[in-house]
């Protein structure tokens, strides 16, 4: 028998459980892992909440590290022992041992730990396409990263940097704007504080930015196509303070004729070429140190409902990850 959390319905994070479960063995195909790591990601309040439905019950969780304990047949590539990590559409990495697709995993390389690789498959993976396949950023370009001291803002930052970006962070507070500083952005400013557009324009010299990764949603979506300049591209990728509001096309061309897109990781690395491609890129940046997974919280396993509060109250800065 293992630990995992489950949830009967959506709610706060008091619907989480702890159970025990008996994971069985790996159906063709698959890999048992025995997780020594797992990321937590604003998408698994999502998913508590009902945002994003799920059939209920469900687990919760979408990345995690480990090693491989057993396999399925038909599995090649990998064998018992391997460190490995995932990220997986379907949740369920709250817990201690997991039978998990093989071709949803990556051999973790040497020099990048456990908890590093776990906090790196959805936040990493994340911030490797939207700055290399949605809007590859060029040097010299400025940009804005909306919550740029969280999990996926500070690897977005660090790696625009190393591409030759200006990056404007968003955060929250100035303890967070601090953090930003260090980690990539050239500026940094408090939400709330100022009138972001006219900040912005004022940072690009009236210009305004190449492109907007806004994980913020509904309190930030207009105000950040305010900070794009003609051509512009506005990227949401997240829903942090609820659903963007519907934006009539004609209100794109009015800004300058701007992009706007919705992009989600799993369409980006749903081959096994694409996943390899994405994952080599993105290790390779962490072990060069163009890119530093910042831990900024662990909690047991056993503790995710602390976990979720603390993060939907915007007390954790960086990745957190849960230990089994």
């Amino acid at each position: 028998m293992a630990k995992a959390i489950r949830f009967y319905e959506h709610g706060g994070p008091e619907v989480l459980k702890v159970e025990e479960l008996e994971p069985g063995r790996p159906e063709p195909g698959e890999a048992q892992v025995r997780h020594t790591a797992i990321g937590l990601n604003y998408i698994d309040v999502y998913d508590r909440t009902g945002l994003y439905p799920v059939e209920l019950p469900s687990g919760l969780g979408r990345e995690a590290a480990g090693v491989i304990t057993a396999l399925g047949r038909r599995v090649r590539g990998f064998k018992v022992g391997d460190r490995v990590a995932y990220v997986h559409s379907r949740p369920g990495a709250y817990c201690e041992i997991r039978n998990v697709p093989a071709d949803r995993l990556v051999k973790v390389p040497r020099g990048i730990s456990d908890e590093e690789a776990a906090a790196l498959m959805l936040k990493g993976l994340t911030a490797h396409f939207l700055l290399r396949r949605t809007y590859r950023v060029a040097r010299g370009e400025a940009i804005l990263v909306h919550a740029a001291a969280g999990g996926v803002g500070l690897l977005l930052c660090q790696w625009a940097k190393a591409l030759g970006a200006k990056v404007i962070g968003v955060v929250g507070s100035d303890a967070k704007a601090e953090l930003a500083r260090r980690n990539g952005c050239k500026h940094v400013l408090v939400l709330g504080r100022e009138a972001l557009p006219a900040e912005v324009r004022k940072l690009t010299k009236g210009e305004g930015v190449a492109v907007v990764y806004d994980s913020v949603g509904k309190d930030t979506f207009t105000d950040s196509l305010d900070c794009l300049r003609p051509l512009g591209m506005m990227v949401t990728y997240g829903n942090a303070s609820g659903p963007p509001p519907a934006v009539s096309p004609l209100e794109l061309g009015r800004r300058g004729s701007l992009f706007l897109t919705r992009p989600t990781l799993f369409n980006y690395i749903a081959t096994r070429q694409s996943l390899d491609a994405a994952a080599r890129e993105l290790f390779a940046a962490v072990k060069s140190r163009a890119v530093r997974v910042r831990i900024g919280q662990r909690y047991a396993l056993t503790d995710a409902s602390e976990a979720h509060r603390d993060l939907e109250a915007r007390r954790t800065t960086g990745s957190t990850v849960l230990i089994p």
